[in-house]
């Protein structure tokens, strides 16, 4: 049986997503992306408002991103340089206290983060089928979304820092040295 979409605007709750391609899935795991964000605002404690301007920032970028491969491109070198400089602002708040991976815990909002991050990776593997599907994907929006999941990564370690958190290191048995 093949689904139909329905007459009712009512019942429709996005024009494209009764599409097969790829393209569509992009577009919702964007969506759930800047809803991750959003709930990430509301669970920030008042001493971070330097992180809450940040993702209040962000969020609009990641509808801008979400349209980006069916219309316009809206997403610009300006906005990969303001993410860049706020990820290295973090990325400093943390330097030389965190070597490698860790396990994605802590207080809230640090799992939200975790999962934002998550949810990036995703968007990015989405761009890859939708790329290998034959459809354009623009250079930056990839860069824009790997540099979401470090920013992502390096926001959460360091609210975690300013809870007192101990990060617990992962040391992966798979990849790297073989551990004796």
């Amino acid at each position: 049986m093949t689904l139909k979409r329905p007459r009712s605007r009512d019942e429709l709750c996005y024009p494209f997503i009764y599409e097969t391609s790829s393209l569509c899935d992009f577009e919702v795991a964007t969506d759930e992306l800047c809803s991750h964000i959003g709930a990430i605002i509301t669970l920030l404690p008042e001493k971070s408002r330097d992180i809450s301007r940040d993702l209040e920032q962000l969020q609009p970028l990641i509808y801008h991103l979400n349209g980006s491969i069916r219309g316009r491109l809206a997403i610009d070198e300006a906005d990969l340089k303001w993410l860049l400089a706020r990820y290295h602002n973090y990325q400093q708040a943390i330097a030389g206290k965190i070597d490698g991976f860790v396990l994605p815990r802590g207080p809230q909002p640090s799992p939200q983060l975790h999962l934002a991050r998550s949810a990036a990776k995703k968007a990015i593997r989405l761009m890859v089928r939708i790329d290998k599907e034959g459809i354009e994907v623009p250079d930056i929006l990839h860069r824009f979304c790997n540099l979401l999941c470090n920013f992502f990564f390096v926001v959460a370690l360091c609210l975690n820092q300013q809870a007192g958190f101990i990060e617990r290191p992962f040391v992966s048995k798979s990849y790297g040295r073989a551990h004796e």
